[in-house]
């Protein structure tokens, strides 16, 4: 990597839907974001056996501060240099490993849900080592989680669970709840003051508002002239999973599994307003904004301009192979040191009296 230039690189940790490891196989696979989303390599993370089915991804995330890049499965969590593409670490915390995880704005600290259980992990990002079991029994079935930007909130939303968790840092407790939604939450992201959750739930095509402070729900936003069925859902039997905050909060966007689309509201209205919907080439289970606000990267491995509402590209691995995978994070260097990592939350970028964050 020549010291002088920036590169802006996407790596998507795969088998990334379930262990279908036919969207792009094993590894973290890397693309150039400045050459059309080329394919550029491949790092290795596991190797298996011909007779064994690989673990599917659940969690990716970059700590900028640290230069370290962290992949969860079901059984496991580990960290690679991203500058020497070396495993660092690796934890399986009692075999309960592991959901998607949350890196605290200094990157050194993650939240770490156990595989569908009762309780979260406070996690030493540098080494991998507990710090803390924290038990979360009213967000049952521990699945996603996302850190406030200005980092005095930990949100924490289980898959059996129609209420979410917010969490203190400095003490490592939870200090509130926030619900109940209309069914179990499911994929979700909140604005950059942290104050607003935009959620999706369970048999919901669209998403509903919950409000962090007041804890109670406060819209409902269905996608409007587009029907579902459970027949068509190939994923996780949820209409839409998988929703992003443009940088500027400005948008909304949803993804519609039934109809292999997704949907653009208008958020400087409230509730927000359905205003384009977008055909993807297949049926997408997340969505994560890229740092200039350019492009939205969808788990088909579509890539959509932001500006054109048009699908500009398509991940396409070494052997050409479509990679698919919800668990994508976008990486920036300057100068051959890592600057910068997005979210794989399509977190709000807006905040009250201060600048953005990288993590």
């Amino acid at each position: 990597m020549a010291a002088s230039t920036q590169r802006d690189l996407l790596y998507a940790a795969v088998p990334g839907r379930v262990d279908d490891i036919g969207f792009g196989g094993i590894g973290l696979v890397v693309f150039d974001a400045a050459r059309n989303f080329r394919f550029v390599k491949r790092i290795p993370t596991w190797e298996y056996p011909a007779a064994q089915s690989p673990e599917n991804v659940k969690g990716v995330a970059v700590s900028a501060s640290l230069g370290m890049i962290y992949v969860s499965t079901i059984k496991r969590l580990a960290a690679w240099d991203l500058l020497t593409e070396k495993k660092v670490w690796e934890q399986t915390y009692d075999g309960e490993c592991c959901d998607r995880m949350a890196l605290s704005p200094d990157g050194r600290t993650m939240y770490v849900p156990s595989f569908e259980g009762m309780h979260w992990y406070v996690v030493d990002a540098r080494t991998g080592d507990l710090i803390k079991k924290l038990p979360v029994p009213a967000s049952a079935g521990a699945h996603n989680t996302i850190w406030s930007l200005d980092g005095s909130r930990v949100f924490m939303a289980g898959l059996r669970s129609n209420t979410m968790s917010i969490g203190d840092p400095r003490t490592n407790t939870v200090v509130k709840t926030v619900g109940p939604f209309s069914a179990s939450v499911r994929p979700f992201t909140v604005n950059g003051a942290g104050t607003l959750i935009y959620a999706n739930v369970n048999d919901l095509l669209g998403f509903q508002i919950g409000d962090a402070n007041t804890g109670k729900v406060i819209h409902t936003v269905q996608v409007q002239g587009y029907g579902w069925s459970r027949e068509r859902l190939t994923g996780h039997g949820c209409p839409s999973h998988g929703i992003a905050l443009s940088p500027d909060e400005k948008e909304v966007w949803v993804t519609d599994g039934s109809n292999s689309s997704v949907h653009v509201f208008d958020n400087t209205v409230m509730p927000p307003r359905q205003v384009r919907s977008i055909k993807l080439r297949d049926e997408p289970f997340w969505l994560t904004w890229s740092a200039n606000g350019k492009w939205l990267y969808a788990s088909s491995g579509d890539i959509i301009d932001t500006s054109t509402r048009q699908v500009i590209a398509g991940l396409k691995d070494e052997l050409g192979r479509d990679v698919q995978g919800e668990k994508a994070v976008e990486v920036i260097f300057q100068q051959g040191k890592l600057v910068k990592a997005v979210d794989q939350f399509g977190i709000g970028q807006v905040m009250p009296s201060s600048t953005t964050l990288g993590r």
